[in-house]
């Protein structure tokens, strides 16, 4: 036999296989319990009327298998010629609900779309869509409630309906790439840090009064998310046409850096410490003080707001913990630097520890 003998042979298979899985992920059909009582029911009228010779349980029999056939084709009316668009939110918080949006439009020229869900793997609660007319665009929404950080993927819309009677459920698969973001908890109970050996005001008049001050203003930039409305250049962005910013020069020693040292085991201590840091994170915010973020080799530069915060807490979702990652590296001297870590260290202004 030939090399390119058995792929040959096989691509047939192969054919079949793909055909299959094409099918399978355009329509798919499952019975109800209502549904395979009603179909054996119907079998058993079937055999009945058969041996009986029956007049009305013939007609009986008819008017069952009518109602399958137009069960089958009403709930494909359902699911057929949908255009559907998913809105997914900037992020989302472990323990808090999050909203998805879906947009449904009806392409068919008459039918409505009746009691459809809208459901996702990974997804405990489907939207549901009551009616959707012909020719018009109706939304969905449906709520989630994560309890772990991370990047969740989506990729796969599956659309289902049990109209009209209930006595199966159709569904049809829509591919649509995306994904969720879920932020740390920043809530938790956390120490007021005291990097550099207490050189620094962290409460009282004295702290904000040195959180506000701008300095010396250094260049002009781009306008992003989060930053203060007071720093833009109107004169500038009218020429521009679009938002630009004031950068002011800071003192280094009032800026946060919050280290995060990822070389441990995953867990529960090291989601903590994780916390731990987005705490400090949105604490600074609150302070007006600018603050940055060292996690593993990623490195969040100075910063401040909500947009800061963002940034921040972006990083923090996707860090993994291994034991064999290399230490925390800050690009500032470590005496002014707060690392969050699960085990104790030297030679940082101030360690919080996981759990303590």
């Amino acid at each position: 036999m030939e090399r390119g003998a058995t792929p040959l042979l096989l691509a047939p298979f192969r054919g079949a296989r793909d055909v299959w899985r094409r099918i399978r992920a355009w329509r798919r059909i499952s019975f109800t319990i209502g549904g395979v009582a009603f179909t054996f029911g119907t079998f058993a009228v079937g055999f009945a009327a058969m041996n009986t010779g029956n007049n009305l349980l013939d007609l009986l029999l008819g008017a069952m298998l009518g109602l399958i056939v137009v069960s089958s084709w009403l709930s494909e009316q359902v699911i057929r010629d949908l255009e559907v668009e998913r809105q997914v939110p900037r992020a989302a918080t472990v323990g808090e609900p999050l909203r998805l949006t879906y947009s449904v439009t009806n392409h068919k020229r008459r039918l409505p779309t009746l009691a459809m869900e809208i459901g996702e793997a990974g997804l405990a609660n489907p939207a549901f869509v009551a009616r959707v007319a012909a020719g018009e665009t109706g939304r969905a929404r449906s709520e989630n409630t994560f309890v772990k950080r991370g990047i969740y993927p989506l990729s796969t819309v599956t659309l289902s309906t049990a109209f009209p009677f209930g006595l199966f459920v159709k569904q049809r698969d829509l591919r649509i790439p995306g994904e969720v973001v879920v932020w740390p908890r920043t809530d938790r109970p956390v120490r007021t840090p005291t990097p550099g050996g207490g050189r620094m005001p962290h409460t009282g008049p004295a702290a904000v009064g040195a959180a506000g001050h701008r300095g010396e203003y250094r260049s002009l930039r781009t306008y992003r998310p989060g930053d203060d409305p007071r720093d833009i250049h109107w004169r500038s962005s009218a020429r521009l046409r679009e938002p630009v910013l004031r950068e002011y020069e800071r003192d280094g020693a009032e800026t946060r850096w919050i280290c995060l040292d990822l070389r441990a085991e995953p867990g529960e201590a090291a989601e903590a410490a994780v916390e731990m840091a987005a705490t400090l994170a949105t604490r600074a915010a609150e302070e007006n003080r600018p603050f940055a973020l060292v996690a593993g080799s990623q490195v969040v530069d100075p910063g401040e707001g909500p947009g800061q915060v963002e940034r921040v807490l972006d990083v923090l979702a996707r860090v993994d913990f291994d034991p064999r990652t290399p230490r925390v590296a800050p690009p500032v001297d470590r005496a002014m630097c707060v690392l969050v870590s699960v085990e104790a260290a030297a030679g940082f202004g101030d360690v919080l520890l996981a759990g303590s």
